[in-house]
């Protein structure tokens, strides 16, 4: 499970490579990237090599949508959960669980809110919301997902949210009220900023244990990435 990455074969001594010197390399086994990890949010990926969630075994990911992010937890064998609003989702991320019902059952995944989870405090070792709470309708609603989220998880356990906001295109950004604003790209969305992130962080009673980190998309929107841990 945690670790077990790439499926890969260790060679020595092949003349082929690298001008024919004796150099040692790694060659895939059976699964690709692609295979293996499939659209995976690439930050996510990032804590995955990291070894971050090494130590998780069961993960929930609190708007699952059609499961983009869950495909490589159900291969490791984690015991996989998932939440989306959507009843078509829903049907299509059990489809892909089915085979891997030994580990995690079709009844893991429901129709629901993230801001009701229909789960126990601290069930998960690992919550993902990747691209979900900048859908809020308002500030409270923001909170009343981020707080249902967190509580679903065990001390200990791991928070990993991406999320849209204003970092570094401030002035670009055009509020239409309630939190929400109108970006370069057209789209609306709540949008945090640095300082809301820390503040939420310091209310949780959270640790980030990675620097929040932003990715500008050619100045239409702003993409942070923000992990907490309880």
């Amino acid at each position: 499970m945690g670790g077990q990455i790439l499926k890969c074969s260790f060679l020595q001594s092949n003349k082929s490579i690298c001008g024919g010197g004796d150099y040692p390399y790694f060659c895939f086994m059976k699964e690709d990237l692609r295979h293996q990890f499939g659209n995976i949010d690439i930050y996510l990926f990032d804590q995955l090599l990291k070894g971050t969630y090494d130590d998780c075994q069961s993960i929930l990911d609190a708007g699952c949508g059609q499961g983009r992010n869950v495909g490589y937890f159900l291969r490791s064998g984690y015991q996989v959960y998932g939440v989306d609003s959507s009843a078509d989702n829903i049907a299509r991320i059990k489809q892909m669980a089915a085979p891997f019902s030994g580990s995690s059952s079709q009844d893991n995944f429901k129709i629901g809110l993230v801001e009701n989870l229909p789960f126990n405090d601290g069930q998960f070792d690992l919550v993902i919301s990747s691209a979900v709470l900048h859908f809020a309708s308002n500030l409270q609603h923001f909170e009343e997902m981020l707080n249902s989220m967190w509580r679903v998880i065990r001390p200990g356990g791991y928070l990993f949210c991406r999320l849209a906001s204003d970092i570094g295109i401030e002035s670009l950004v055009r509020s239409i009220g309630n939190g929400r604003y109108l970006l370069p790209d057209e789209s609306e969305r709540f949008l945090v900023n640095q300082e809301m992130l820390f503040a939420f962080t310091k209310k949780l009673g959270a640790t980030l244990h990675e620097p929040i980190k932003t990715t500008n998309v050619q100045n239409l929107r702003s993409m942070t990435t923000w992990c907490l841990r309880k």
